[in-house]
């Protein structure tokens, strides 16, 4: 990690993890939360200096003497900050929690200051109009353009009586997302259901019990034990028998950080995020119009992908209108198999569904997931998703020995064809308590060229909450997942790849940095379509007992079951973007009260979804994606990005009938070439234009999704 020759560590703060890793891997394990105040504090120090240093007079307004120095002295800050923020994701103690969150407002307004930092903004300005702008490549040109687009956006251009208010609001939103999401996390490892009696476990797999017995056991309990983290609580919505137990868990799971969680899911009332959302809203949409947006739909789009604020309603409605034929069939199936196979008279309540859906599954397909569950242990998949990488892109994964953070997580090197490193990555796979719930793929560090010339090569983060393996007794079993883990692992590995494999060596758009969020979601989504492919898959299952392959006639069975309720599911997507879109385009957060975000939630779904809503239903109070995690007008960019991700994977489509096989290596060079490998360096419409010489289309992905339609639909 650089630092200024005016201002450097004392011995002592050498030592400490946060700054001691400087431009190698973090020693996460050795991180103590009295670390981080020290360490912060120090590299805020030395960032202030480099902006101060920058923005002097007599530093020339050229790369090397303003933004190399400047980007050495904010990255060694975001990367020590990144540790402390993984480690909060992933290793939460109350003592981590505090000292995060102590040193969060600081860190907040660095950032907040330096977008608001006029005389800065004048020096890119003025770099942008010098004859040295001119030399730059390409990707420092797009480093020079963002960035002055996000002095724009950052409030460099208010006046100094606005700037403090607007830095307040950056600082207020930040803390309102870190306590959101420690309601959730707390909400979610507070719940614990211990059941005695055998009999209450009828229809749940035998891994599930398994699990729920270790779970008891790790707790100092008799019996088993069930949670509401989702591996513990999904089985028991597909296959319990017991409704009762169903409707415990349900009630308990939709009414988390919620003021109904005292009374069903043993949560505190201090964790209820009602008014947490409120204050969001009303800071967002008061930062918007501090910056001469009408909405936060508006600003949030200016580094998007799509041009207006009704472009994206139009898009979400009219895929709401092309789906909701298929949901309604699928409700309507759904309901009428309840009642005469499985004697639910008065109607599916909320509680059943999952359950109904998977015995209606089993009936129609004559499989069901757990029996597919058990040809998927983890290390046979993790070996299947790297042939694939290995196959298509032309490098080389391998076990590495980087520090770790926790006993289950692995470390990769990915090596490309000369066998030089190229990138790195971790990967933790397991739920556990302390661990935020969900799937992600995060920047560890990325790929730059340093002062002297060298590379600097990336490192990812990919983070999963697979059900963790058993003891049975007193034997290990091999973990399992399920046909959807493997296709979230896949998914992961997909925003891995476009961060890791990136051949740009500005920082700023290299690998994930400075796509577009509506376009972020490209690769990820395509990697998922290998997921249903026999050539693929017959190569990376083995059943855990028998270590035979999965079968051909069930993977027919899996294919024909593959947009089984797929109608429903996209409304349910559709409902969830439309209810982030609107809350942020048209809804008044100043005159809301009470549960008006619930509300508006509930108007969006009784227009557009098929299923009942649960009356206790308090969903939107742990919609972590746009209240803590980035997509905040923004939740529209999966289906968007979906459009393209089905669109580039027809190109492997269309290889495969020439060559028998869409793990064409010439079609993935391509792929890696004009989508991966240039990264931010160029818009996500150019990059999609140079891979498949045209406009995107929708077709693909209605095809893919059985939505099968003869209108044409283009972004």
């Amino acid at each position: 990690m650089t630092t200024s020759t005016l201002f450097k560590p004392s011995a002592e703060l050498q030592k400490n993890p946060l700054i001691a890793f400087g431009r190698g891997i973090c020693a996460y394990s050795e991180v103590k939360p009295s670390d981080i105040g020290p360490a912060i504090n120090f590299l805020l120090q030395q960032a202030e200096q480099a902006v101060a240093v920058a923005i002097s007079p007599s530093t020339s307004a050229n790369w090397n003497d303003l933004l190399e120095p400047l980007e050495d002295a904010t990255e060694s800050l975001s990367r020590s900050w990144g540790v402390v923020s993984h480690l909060n994701s992933v290793a939460d103690t109350p003592e981590l929690r505090a000292a995060y969150g102590e040193m969060m407002p600081k860190v907040t307004a660095f950032f907040s200051s330096l977008g608001q930092n006029l005389a800065l903004y004048q020096k890119f300005k003025e770099l942008s109009q010098s004859a040295d702008y001119a030399t730059l490549s390409a990707a420092q040109k797009k480093v020079v353009e963002n960035s002055l687009r996000d002095f724009r956006l950052g409030g460099a251009e208010l006046s100094d009586a606005e700037k403090p208010r607007f830095s307040a609001i950056q600082d207020e939103q930040a803390m309102l997302g870190k306590a959101f999401s420690d309601h959730v996390l707390d909400a979610t490892d507070s719940f614990v259901h211990v059941i005695t009696d055998q009999s209450e476990l009828v229809g749940l797999p035998e891994d599930a019990i398994a699990a729920a017995a270790d779970t008891a056991q790790q707790k100092g309990l008799e019996g088993w034990a069930f949670t509401l983290h989702f591996p513990s609580y999904y089985p028991v919505m597909q296959y319990s028998e017991n409704r009762p137990l169903r409707r415990l868990m349900y009630e308990a799971y939709v009414t988390r950080a919620s003021e109904l969680a005292p009374e069903f899911s043993k949560g505190k009332l201090d964790w209820d995020n009602t008014s947490n959302m409120l204050e969001q809203l009303k800071l967002r949409d008061e930062e918007a119009q501090m910056l001469g947006f009408k909405n936060y739909a508006a600003l949030s789009i200016a580094p998007k992908m799509a041009s207006s604020v009704e472009e994206v309603d139009a898009f979400l409605c009219n895929f709401a209108q092309k789906a909701k034929p298929f949901a309604l069939k699928d409700w309507q199936e759904l309901s009428e198999f309840a009642k005469t196979e499985l004697a639910i008279a008065n109607g599916l309540e909320p509680w059943d569904i999952a359950f109904a859906s998977e015995r209606l599954k089993q009936e129609r397909y004559s499989f069901s997931e757990n029996e597919l569950k058990q040809y998927f242990p983890l290390p046979k998949v993790l070996d299947g998703l790297f042939q694939v990488i290995q196959t298509l892109f032309g490098v080389k994964i391998e076990s590495a020995d980087l520090p770790t953070w926790h006993a289950d997580v692995q470390s990769f090197s990915v090596k490309n064809a000369e066998g030089k490193i190229a990138a790195y990555f971790y990967l933790d796979p397991y739920a556990r308590p302390g661990k935020r719930g969900g799937a992600w793929m995060d920047d560890a560090r990325g790929r730059r060229e340093l002062a002297n010339g060298e590379i600097q090569v990336p490192v990812a983060y990919l983070v999963c909450n697979f059900a963790p393996p058993v003891k049975v007794d007193g034997v290990l079993r091999q973990p399992t997942i399920t046909h959807d883990d493997v296709i979230t692992l896949f998914h992961e590995s997909g925003h891995g790849l476009h961060h890791l494999l990136t051949q740009v060596s500005a920082l700023g758009v290299s690998g994930i940095n400075g796509v577009e969020w509506d376009a972020v979601e490209l690769p990820s989504q395509f990697m998922e379509n290998f997921c249903w492919e026999w050539e693929v898959l017959e190569k990376m299952t083995a059943h855990a007992e028998t270590g035979k392959p999965l079968p051909k006639d069930l993977f027919d069975k899996m294919l024909a079951a593959k947009n089984f309720q797929n109608g429903y599911m996209t409304l349910r997507q559709v409902v969830m973007s439309l209810t982030d879109w609107r809350l942020h385009a048209s809804f008044d957060a100043k005159k809301a009260r009470g549960h008006a975000v619930l509300d508006l939630s509930r108007s969006i779904a009784d227009q557009f979804n098929v299923i009942p809503q649960a009356a206790i239903s308090r969903w939107i109070n742990t919609f972590s994606h746009i209240f803590a995690g980035g997509y905040a007008a923004g939740y529209y960019s999966y289906k968007w990005a979906e459009v393209l991700s089905a669109d580039v994977y027809s190109a492997f489509e269309e290889a495969a009938k020439l060559t028998g096989s869409v793990l064409d290596q010439r079609t993935g060079v391509r792929y890696r070439q004009e989508i991966l490998e240039v990264g931010g360096s160029r818009s996500a419409a150019e990059s999609f234009k140079a891979f498949r010489g045209r406009e995107p289309s929708i077709d693909a992905l209605l095809r893919h999704g059985g939505l099968v339609t003869q209108s044409e639909f283009r972004l």
